[in-house]
């Protein structure tokens, strides 16, 4: 089977040689076990899927781990969450490093045990679906900012990505990147059904599988949008706080994510809810129904789907680097009226900005269009940054799809994805 170098293989293993134990989460199938086995070759590994090893962690989870010589990789661990608290007994008798490796699906319920756990012995990483730095073996490593600085950097590995709706369509998913991959259709329809079937049913036991099938059809039509649980409980005909529910499990099985807004007391007309997006838009066009590039790129959702695209790419960068991007990228929409370039006209709207990248104190607006043709007019929400006296108004850039990067005026370039 073809290996895809991932970019975060050079983190988990600085991790490993620093820390008493790791843990890697992200969605089913988007590699955590294999990327496990290709960097720790000779580490045993044991999952916790096999009814055998399970039925043994789950009766004596302290003799379970008397089994096995360090370092010892566990699958799944969140399967019997028993198993951390019987790990933290052990870790706390020695001062060696480099012990287990954790991976799972369920990154809330994981992340829960841990924190409780082995707070300070653990170090926790996240792994994506492949990125376009993994597909085109691009070497890049920083995670995305728009300095000149980074810009400068980021123009030495620059290589051009050939049909994007294609990657856009496909996904991430690294069975889809195989040499002999597995049919499209196939793929996500096999997904979604063992994703509902089992893990779905094994955080909330639902009895109704096609109830939440349509839930995830009208969440994926709301991809790049902003939350309205309401809406939602309408389209599907449940309780709002059964969608609020289903929407968390989204979240903690890592099929979406969920943007936070930026906002602050200089900020006061700004509005308080995230914005949903979709960890794949390859899962996301078959939801909706979108059944090949071409149609996707011409659909009514390319802009939610290229917008979408983009905000995971920033993502995957910081992941990717063992960073925490949830306190760094942000959006912005107020009730503040601004000028707005829509559809080729000039009009008063509501001021928005896709994304907002904070970090040492200033702030970066990034508007993200699907346009070869940029103009200035399309950042004239980035102004609404300078009423936050606390912080500075870096460089502000909008993504497009295009060729070329280009100064649009002082402190304003536009860039082509390749850029990310």
């Amino acid at each position: 089977m073809m290996y895809i170098n991932r970019s975060i293989e050079e983190i988990l293993k600085k991790r490993f040689e620093t820390a008493k134990t790791v843990a890697i989460t992200g969605a089913r199938q988007v590699g955590k076990t294999t990327l496990t086995t290709h960097a720790f070759p000779n580490v045993k590994r044991i999952n916790l899927k096999n009814v055998i090893l399970y039925n043994n962690a789950k009766e004596d989870p302290q003799g379970f781990l008397e089994n096995f010589e360090r370092p010892l990789f566990i699958d799944e661990i969140q399967r019997v969450p028993e198993l951390i608290d019987s790990v933290k007994t052990i870790l706390d008798e020695i001062t060696s490093r480099s012990n287990y490796l954790f991976s799972g699906s369920q990154k809330w319920e994981l992340m829960k045990g841990l924190s409780e756990s082995l707070a300070g012995m653990v170090s926790i990483l996240e792994l994506g679906t492949l990125s376009l730095r993994e597909i085109y073996d691009i070497p890049f490593k920083k995670p995305f900012i728009p300095t000149l600085e980074y810009l400068t950097e980021r123009e030495k590995t620059i290589k051009k990505y050939d049909n994007i709706w294609k990657v856009i369509h496909r996904g991430g998913y690294p069975e889809l990147y195989e040499e002999n991959p597995r049919e499209w259709e196939e793929f996500y329809s096999s997904y979604v059904s063992t994703y509902i079937e089992r893990d779905v049913y094994e955080i909330t036991k639902i009895s109704d599988n096609n109830l939440f099938y349509r839930f995830m059809v009208s969440v994926a039509a709301r991809t790049g949008n902003i939350l309205d649980y309401t809406n939602i409980s309408k389209d599907i005909g449940v309780s709002v706080e059964t969608i609020r529910n289903w929407i968390s499990i989204l979240e903690k099985t890592d099929i979406i994510y969920l943007l936070e807004p930026y906002y602050n007391s200089h900020l006061n007309r700004a509005i308080k809810t995230p914005k949903i997006y979709f960890k794949d838009t390859g899962l996301a066009a078959y939801l909706t129904s979108w059944l090949t590039p071409e149609t996707l790129e011409n659909g009514a959702m390319n802009g939610a789907f290229f917008e979408t695209f983009i905000v995971n790419e920033i993502i995957k960068s910081y992941i990717n680097d063992g960073k925490d991007y949830r306190k760094r990228i942000y959006y912005y929409r107020g009730k503040d009226k601004t000028k707005k370039l829509v559809n080729g006209n000039l009009e008063t709207v509501e001021s928005e900005i896709d994304l907002i990248i904070e970090e040492n104190g200033t702030l970066y607006p990034i508007e993200i269009k699907k346009t070869t043709n940029p103009k200035s007019e399309m950042s004239q929400s980035f102004d609404v940054l300078d009423k936050d006296i606390n912080k500075k108004r870096g460089i502000g850039v909008i993504i497009y799809k295009g060729n070329y990067k280009l100064k649009l005026r002082d402190n304003l370039y536009a860039i082509p994805i390749e850029y990310i």
